[in-house]
């Protein structure tokens, strides 16, 4: 089975405690390190420039169109996930990771050169072709470097740094466009991307070993088939991808939802998904192969982890608005009462398996998603106006609740699987989860609005007249509350609270259905795949379980074995 290594060890090497050919851990330290600045690199660009949107405004115009500098980025990393997941899967990890940070970096520099804004969202989407590579073979190599034991350590760090960088990123493209040039918050990147280049040129060898248990004696093992790309089924991916989330992000935004624009591209995308279906049922190595959904564990956690992304839209995009409007807070405090969930989620994270390893993977990942769900249901009972304390306790619970569910979830998922097939199934997570997360910014986006419509419809009379039209608007005028009346102010502040409480209790369903996927459709146990135990247990397992042999026999792999516990 092919495994990772570095150059601290021997091809095919295998040491106690670590996963099949993967190197001791004073080896991964140099790897490890470029994964962190690749994941830096990716969720840095996805929200840096969302406070230097004025000053890029300014200098280069476009404002019509400038939502596009986030609209490209998402639409060039969701629609590219499954693609370098199966590439990743065919000609190894390192060098879909080494283009991944290429073209991100180059991405860079041509933003910092941009000369108007079609070419600043045009080098975007170049990015954004990088960022898709760098998302998912990162997860896909830390999950190769570490058996499954020591993969919630990593995996926490790798959401510490995203969470960080997600988070810090708005404040830091704020001062550099205020003390500095916008060009800087590309220009930042090239060191960054550049020593991540170089620790994974130098450091990262893979042992790429055959697949299958061929005799190495036989002609067939000594000539391996040549990899066969599907280039049809990743272009008709592309095609769907964009087409629905371009549907899903301009809906009522740049145009009606109901309108001609929305329901072509919605149309466009649905005949795509379904030329998508032939192509890759044809395909001798699909980009979606179809075990990646007829394998209950991996669609079961797909379709959970979409539901979290749908979920996660309501503090990441609504939080900062109730904290600034209703709660009266500046920018940086409320940036804080959305922060303190990266605190609890990557130390909740890192102490999931001593929870997983006690109930189960499926039982843990319902505990966490079962406590997110009250909690959610909690954050509309807050008092009004309330402290800035409350919130955040919210928001500290909330991701503690999450670092149980997700995690394990992931981990189940790759340690289900062997090499060959790693990097397609964490890309179908990550690629789900990111679909899911643009269908809440378009539902929750609606029911914002929707709620705020009739909260101002029905303003009393002698307000009514001069009222804001949408929650931007809302949310300017009480940045400027000096200019309104006391009652007119404290209306708007009680019209957002309300706006906000009804987003939430949508989050809340959402966490709901999450978890009725997992009742329903999750195995009780998670198979486990030899290349995925440290060695003493591989030594140690059981071949027992009907359902986890079932669903190792579908996948194809020989060394996959069902363990006695789900770790």
């Amino acid at each position: 089975m092919p495994a990772t290594t570095t150059r601290a060890t021997a091809p095919g090497a295998r040491t106690p405690g670590t996963g099949a050919g993967a190197p001791p851990a004073r080896g991964r330290g140099p790897v490890v390190a470029a994964l962190m600045l690749g994941m830096a690199l990716a969720a840095l660009d996805s929200t840096i420039i969302a406070t230097a949107i004025p000053q890029i405004v300014g200098d280069l115009g476009g404002f019509a169109v400038f939502s596009w500098l986030f609209s490209g980025y998402l639409l060039a990393v969701t629609v590219t996930l499954p693609v370098y997941g199966k590439l990743s899967d065919t000609f190894g990890r390192k060098p879909i990771l080494i283009t991944g940070i290429v073209l991100f970096v180059v991405g860079s520099l041509a933003c910092a050169g941009a000369w108007n804004m079609a070419s600043l969202i045009a080098f975007r989407v170049l990015q954004g072709l990088g960022g898709g590579a760098l998302q998912g073979t990162v997860q896909t190599v830390a999950a190769d470097l570490y058996p499954m034991a020591e993969r919630p350590k990593i995996q926490a760090k790798l959401s510490s740094v995203w969470a960080t960088a997600s988070v810090a990123g708005p404040a830091l493209g704020g001062l550099i466009a205020t003390y500095a040039d916008w060009r800087w918050i590309f220009l930042v990147n090239l060191p960054v991307g550049t020593i991540a280049l170089w620790l994974v040129v130098r450091h990262f060898f893979e042992d790429r070993g055959r697949r299958g248990a061929a005799d190495p004696r036989s002609p067939a093992a000594a000539r391996p088939p040549r990899p066969r790309i599907d280039w049809p089924g990743a272009l008709a991916i592309f095609a769907c991808g964009g087409l629905l989330l371009t549907a899903l992000v301009q809906g009522g935004v740049a145009w009606p939802w109901f309108s001609p624009p929305s329901l072509l591209f919605f149309a466009g995308s649905a005949v795509c998904a379904a030329a998508t279906v032939l192509i890759e049922r044809r395909a001798a190595e699909p980009i979606i192969p179809g075990w990646v959904w007829r394998r209950r564990t991996i669609s079961a956690v797909n379709l959970s982890l979409g539901a979290l992304g749908l979920m996660m839209v309501a503090p990441t995009v609504f939080l900062p608005t109730y904290a600034q409007s209703v709660l009266g807070l500046g920018p940086i405090a409320a940036g804080f009462v959305l922060s303190v969930m990266t605190l609890s989620w990557p130390i909740s994270a890192a102490l999931s398996n001593r929870v997983y390893n006690r109930i189960g993977i499926r039982n843990c990942a319902l505990l966490g998603i079962g406590a997110a769900t009250l909690i959610l249901l909690a954050f509309p009972l807050l008092p009004y106006p309330g402290a800035a304390w409350q919130p955040a306790l919210i928001m500290l619970a909330l991701g503690a609740a999450l670092g149980l569910f997700q995690l394990p979830l992931i981990i189940g998922v790759q340690s289900s699987v062997g090499y060959a097939e790693r990097g397609t199934a964490t890309a179908s997570i990550l690629f789900c989860r990111q679909v899911g997360q643009s269908i809440g910014a378009a539902l929750f986006g609606a029911v914002a609005n929707s709620t705020l419509n009739d909260r101002l419809a029905h303003a009393p009379s002698d307000i009514r007249p001069g009222l804001p039209g949408d929650l931007d608007a809302v949310s300017h005028a009480l940045e400027h509350a000096g200019t309104l009346t006391a009652h007119t102010a404290d209306y708007l502040r009680r019209a957002v609270a309300t706006t906000v409480g009804h987003v939430y209790l949508g989050a809340a369903a959402a966490a709901a259905l999450s978890l009725l996927l997992l009742l329903l459709l999750a195995p009780r146990r998670f198979p486990v795949h030899a290349d995925a135990r440290t060695a003493p247990e591989t030594e140690a397992a059981e071949t027992t379980g009907e359902a986890a042999a079932a669903e190792t026999t579908e996948a194809g792999a020989e060394a996959a074995t069902p363990g006695p516990a789900e770790k």
